[in-house]
C-alpha cells in the first residue's frame, strides 16, 4: 500500500537518537535546547518551547494566551479536531469561520461579522501548508485587540510573502511533528514566539507549572502539565530539521508533478495556489466535482482497492457527533462542508518514488475518465 504520507529516515537519524541513547541524559536534557534554538533559527521566531505533540502545544498556547471561560475565538472547521478541541479543554467557545473557496483557508472576508464582545482570539489554520492571509487576519485582530496564534501544524517550511510561517507577527504559531508532518520526533510539537511573557509562561505550563524558587527549590506556581519533549525525540528532530529544506523542495516537486499531470483531468478540482504563498505541500488535497461531486467515499475505496492509501482531510469539525451534541448544526459553513465531503487526500511524502506517483496518477485518472464529465475547474494562480 503506498500511504498518503509517511515519515522519511536515514543513518543519520538512527544514529543521532543513539547518540543520545548512550549518553547520561534521556529526558529533560541539553539536545531539547538544542532542538528549541535550531527550530526557532529556521522559523525566524525569538524562542521556541517543544512539548509533547502539536495538540499539547496548542492547549498551551491557549492558556498562555488567557483564553478560558465565556471567551469565544474565531478559527476554522476545515482542520484536524485539536484545533478546536484544546479550546473546548480551556473552557473556551469555537466559533467556526467558513473557508475561501479556492484556497480552503479560513475566509477572512467573513471574519469580522463573527466578533463579538467575547471574542478573544483568531486562530487561522495553514491548511495543507498553504499559508493564510496573514496580513489580512493580522489588520483584523489589530482593530480589536484580538490575540492572533497560528496552527501552524502543516506549515513548517511554509512562505508567506518571502517570511517564514513563525516569524510573522501574530502572538504565536504551533507545529506538529507527527510522523508524516514535514519533519518528525515520532510525537511532538512546538509553539514559537516572539514574546518574552510568552516564552516563560509556556516553559512554566509545559513542565507542572514548576519553577525554581531563590533558594534553588521546586516550587509549583501554576497549575501545569507533563508535556516535555523527551532528549530522544529532540535528537531526531535536531537531525531530521537539518534535511527540512530537502524534504520540501521534494514535497514541492511532488506537488508540481501532480498539477502538471492531472490539471486538464474532468471532474477534479487542484489546490489553489499563489504566487506570494510557498506551500510546504503537508497535503495535496483535491476535490471532486461535476459526475463524481460527492463520491468521496466511492473514490477512495477504489484507489485502496489498487494499494493507494488515499485519505480524507478532513470531516468538518462540528459535523462531528461531539460537536452536534453541543448544538453545532449543518450548514454552518457552506462552503467548507461541500469542500470537506469532495476532498482526497493523494500521497505525497518525501521518500514517494516517481514510479509510486505515476501509479496514483494512472489509476486516478482512469477512473475518472471512465465516469468522464465537464472539464477542470483549476483554481487559478492569484498574485
Amino acid at each position: 500500500m503506498i500511504p498518503y504520507g509517511k515519515q522519511s529516515l536515514d543513518e543519520s537519524d538512527y544514529e543521532s537518537v543513539a547518540k543520545v541513547l548512550r549518553g547520561d541524559w534521556l529526558t529533560q536534557g541539553p539536545t531539547v535546547k538544542e532542538f528549541e534554538s535550531e527550530l526557532a533559527r529556521v522559523s525566524g521566531a525569538r524562542f521556541a518551547v517543544a512539548v509533547s505533540s502539536g495538540t499539547a502545544a496548542l492547549h498551551i498556547a491557549y492558556l498562555t494566551a488567557g483564553i478560558g471561560k465565556d471567551h469565544e475565538v474565531i478559527t476554522t472547521t476545515n482542520t484536524f479536531v485539536a484545533t478546536s478541541n484544546m479550546l473546548l479543554a480551556v473552557g473556551a467557545k469555537p466559533v467556526f469561520c467558513d473557508i475561501d473557496p479556492v484556497m480552503h483557508n479560513i475566509d477572512t472576508k467573513q471574519i469580522e461579522k463573527l466578533i463579538t464582545k467575547r471574542t478573544r482570539a483568531i486562530v487561522p489554520v495553514h491548511y495543507s501548508g498553504l499559508p493564510c492571509d496573514m496580513d489580512e487576519i493580522l489588520k483584523i485582530a489589530r482593530k480589536h485587540k484580538l490575540i492572533v496564534i497560528e496552527d501552524a501544524c502543516h506549515a513548517l517550511g511554509s512562505a508567506y510573502k518571502g517570511k517564514p510561517i513563525g516569524s510573522l507577527k501574530s502572538d504565536m504559531a504551533v507545529f506538529s511533528f507527527h510522523p508524516v508532518k514535514a519533519i518528525t520526533t515520532g510525537e511532538g510539537g512546538a509553539i514559537v514566539t516572539n514574546s518574552k511573557k510568552y516564552y516563560e509562561k509556556l516553559l512554566l505550563l509545559r513542565s507542572h507549572g514548576i519553577t525554581k524558587d531563590k533558594a534553588g527549590f521546586n516550587s509549583m506556581i501554576e497549575l501545569g502539565y507533563n508535556y516535555r519533549l523527551t532528549d530522544i525525540q529532540a535528537a531526531l528532530g535536531l537531525s531530521q530539521i537539518k534535511k527540512l529544506d530537502k524534504f520540501i523542495s521534494t514535497r514541492r516537486m511532488i506537488a508540481s508533478r501532480y498539477k502538471q499531470a492531472l490539471q486538464n483531468l474532468p471532474n477534479i478540482i487542484l489546490p489553489g495556489e499563489q504566487a506570494n504563498r510557498l506551500s510546504a505541500w503537508h497535503l495535496y488535497p483535491i476535490a471532486l466535482t461535476g459526475k463524481i461531486l460527492g463520491k468521496q467515499h466511492e473514490v477512495i475505496n477504489k484507489l485502496r482497492e489498487q494499494g493507494i492509501g488515499a485519505q480524507w482531510h478532513y470531516p468538518a469539525v462540528y459535523l462531528h457527533p461531539y460537536y452536534r451534541k453541543l448544538g453545532y448544526k449543518k450548514g454552518l459553513c457552506p462552503v467548507a462542508e461541500e469542500f470537506c465531503g469532495n476532498e482526497i487526500s493523494l500521497p505525497i511524502f518525501p521518500s514517494l518514488t516517481l514510479r509510486d506517483q505515476d501509479k496514483v496518477i494512472k489509476v486516478l485518472t482512469a477512473f475518472v475518465k471512465c465516469i468522464g464529465g465537464p472539464m477542470n475547474r483549476t483554481a487559478l494562480n492569484r498574485n
